[in-house]
């Protein structure tokens, strides 16, 4: 009995503990963006939280890495999205709770469901972020960071199912996401309103998180059935092509160019 109530102190003395670290870096990265005002100590924060990527011996360095990408791609995205923020201190609380929430409850967990919406939210924050700061970059480097980041989504999704074939195909999708950044880039639109100070959700985040979705759907529909069934492809295809169509038919006037 008095093993059972330890393991119970320990295991209510460790939850506590790592709630209050992940909720301590959430503020702290608030509070050094509003201080500071500039990308980097806040970048170097998050980074220096990552510190048991290398607390193995080196040849593991390379595998860890690999299996936090989506996680740094989205802790440095918020860092961006909260120096947009600044002079609205109502969106970056909303973005430090929203923070706060992928630490908590969304990155922690394991199922299908679970890993392909941290994959979509690498997706989303990780494209926005990187059409807000991109702008001076040359095409190369949007490009490059473009692979990246349909790289490690898409490995993040496949390690789920164990995929044999996983490098090739992360390869594959990280060049199909280079393509869009590549068009993106030359012909770069954003949606935004004027509350949401400097952050805008670029047309780039939104193709890529459609062809994400419909991509990930061919792919259960395939590792489930051994091919890939129209029943479940269709709707995502349907929601993606409305989707882009609207922007580029509606709202291309409209919007404010990066």
């Amino acid at each position: 009995m008095d093993l059972l109530k330890n393991n119970k102190r320990r295991s209510a003395v460790s939850t506590t503990l790592y709630v209050g670290l992940n909720v301590g870096l959430a503020i702290a990265v608030l509070l050094v963006v509003q201080l500071v005002g500039t990308l980097w100590p806040a970048v170097l924060l998050v980074l220096l939280s990552k510190w048991r990527i290398l607390a193995v011996r080196p040849r593991y360095w390379a595998v860890n890495l690999q299996a936090n990408l989506v996680d740094i791609i989205v802790s440095v995205g918020v860092v961006i999205l909260l120096l947009g923020a600044t002079g609205h201190g109502v969106l970056q609380f909303g973005l430090t709770l929203l923070y706060i929430g992928w630490l908590l409850f969304l990155k922690p967990r394991s199922s299908h469901t679970a890993i392909s919406l941290q994959a979509a939210a690498a997706v989303f924050v990780g494209v926005t972020a990187l059409f807000m700061v991109s702008y001076g970059w040359p095409a190369s480097a949007v490009v490059l960071a473009m692979w990246g980041i349909g790289y490690a989504a898409t490995r993040h999704v496949l390690s789920a199912y164990h995929e044999s074939h996983i490098l090739f195909l992360s390869l594959v999708f990280g060049f199909l996401f280079a393509e869009i950044g590549w068009l993106t880039y030359h012909w770069a639109f954003a949606y935004g309103v004027t509350e949401f100070g400097t952050i805008k959700v670029p047309q780039a985040a939104v193709i890529a998180l459609g062809v994400s979705f419909v991509a990930e759907r061919a792919y259960v529909s395939h590792h489930k059935h051994g091919q890939i069934q129209l029943n479940d492809v269709l709707l995502p295809i349907l929601l993606t092509s409305s989707v882009i169509i609207i922007l580029f038919a509606l709202f291309n006037e409209a919007s404010v160019s990066i």
